[in-house]
This record gives C-alpha cells, structure tokens and sequence, in this order.
C-alpha cells in the first residue's frame, strides 16, 4: 500500500477513474435534464449556465447525455474486459499446466486470431448481428482474450517447475488444486493488470463503434454518438466533438496509468531504481 500510494501513476489514474465512476454512477442526481429529452426550441445552444455542455441536433442537454454516456462506455468496459479475461485464464491456464498438443492447439488459435486485425474482425461480426450494447460487450470480449492468455501461460510455465508446485505434487495435490490454489493466485498480478489496461481499449472501440452507427443506438446516450452528431455539426457546433472527445481520452488516460503505475509498483525490476 506504500509504494501504491506513493506512485505518482497510481494516485492519479486512480483519481480521474474514481471522478468518472462517481458521476456516472449519480447520473440520474447530477443530470440537470432528462438525457433523451429533445427540445426543439433549444436547438445547437452552445454552452452555458443554462446548458453547461450546449444541446445537440435535437435540443437535448449534452452535459446529461454525457453523464449517462459514461454508464455506457464504462459498463461495455467492465463487461468486455470480464469475459475476455475470463477466456484468457481458461485457456492460457490449460496451455501453460498442461503443454504439449493442447499447449500447441490454443497457441495456434491465439496465432490464427492475432493475425486478423481485431477492429474489422468486430465489424465483419457485428455486420450480422442487430447493434446493441449487449451484442458490443460480447463481441469485444470474444474477440480480445488473446493478449490474456498468453500472458496466463506464460505465467505459468514461469512457476510450473517451482519448488512449492513441485512440494504440492509431491503430496498429491490434484491438477485443479495446482491451478487454483497455487498457480493462479500467483498470477494475479498482471492479470490484473492487463484487465486495466484492457478496460481503456474497450471503451475506445465501444466509441468508436458508436461512432460508425455499429454500436449503442439513439436514442441512448453514447460518447460515440454523441460525437456522430458533432461530426455532422462541426462546423458550427464545436461543443458536441470536444466534450465527449475529452472523457474518452481522460478515461482511456486514467486507466493507462493506473495500469502503468500497478506494473510498476509490482515489477521488482522496477523497484531497484
């Protein structure tokens, strides 16, 4: 706890984080208007003490629709990054322990998958199914555990040959007791740590989806859609491009550190310095 909170990294990827979570979880307090409420009387208002953030195409309250946008972005985040962390440690965790031909068979998965660029490969799958923020979560999470696995694996082929795995082998200990017990505890760390740093590329294809009409669909707010709209409005309307543009890239910021700080703070070879 000392060396996190003395990590510069840590204390300020975790602060823009906690800022984003907090309001995104009081939307429905903080939000002055309703987020899909269209007011065609207050149409493309710039910013301020009435609309903080200025109103889109349809007279809605940007600032609202930006609150509940972070529900979204940061949901798709969580819900992604948990499906595909979790293919990652069932697979890395069987390719690592178990070796041979079915080491060899995930492996050439991972290669196969790896080798399709991952954004066209969610587009070409998304092409045949209806946009929602469900089918969002689960393709980017199908289509994201590779980098897990092979992190999971290489962790463990690290501590196979062990003296306390040989010790548990040596009193019997079953294979599910090995992985669980003793060889995935002790991998945490940087799986942890990669989900971090795999949340911030989640809401950046969430977004971007959003952006091409491929992702969360209007009228719910989207910092991806919300963006669509000033892309159409740019010239005139600079609020609806530089204010959802602004969370993506602090929220893709805060995770980058905190991620950056915790690989840090538990790499003993960055400790020595």
């Amino acid at each position: 706890m000392k060396k996190l909170i003395a990590n510069p990294l840590v204390i300020g990827g975790f602060a823009i984080i906690a800022a984003i979570l907090l309001l995104a979880l009081f939307a429905p307090f903080i939000a002055p208007y309703n987020p899909d409420a269209i007011d065609v009387k207050s149409i493309l208002f710039a910013p301020s003490s009435v609309h903080w953030m200025g109103t889109d195409s349809l007279g809605r309250d940007v600032f609202s629709r930006m609150l509940y946008g972070a529900r979204i972005s940061l949901l798709v985040g969580f819900v992604a990054v948990g499906i595909s962390t979790l293919i990652g440690i069932i697979f890395g965790a069987l390719a690592g322990f178990y070796k041979g031909t079915i080491d060899t068979i995930i492996m050439r998965l991972v290669d196969i998958m790896l080798s399709i660029p991952s954004f066209f490969l969610i587009l070409a799958v998304i092409a045949f199914l209806s946009p929602s923020i469900w089918n969002i979560m689960i393709v980017i999470g199908l289509t994201s555990w590779m980098s897990v696995t092979r992190l999971v694996r290489a962790e463990f082929l690290s501590l196979r040959n062990r003296e306390f795995i040989l010790a548990a082998q040596t009193l019997g200990a079953s294979d599910m007791r090995l992985i669980f017990k003793h060889l995935l505890p002790n991998s945490l760390t940087p799986i942890i740590v990669s989900s971090i740093l795999g949340i911030a590329s989640a809401v950046l294809l969430e977004s971007g989806l959003s952006f091409l009409g491929l992702g969360v669909q209007a009228p719910q707010a989207s910092w991806g859609n919300i963006l669509t709209d000033g892309k159409d409005n740019i010239q005139f309307a600079w609020w609806l491009s530089v204010f959802p543009g602004l969370a993506i890239l602090l929220t893709v910021l805060g995770y980058n550190l905190l991620g950056d700080g915790l690989r840090d703070v538990y790499n003993p070879r960055s400790n020595q310095h």
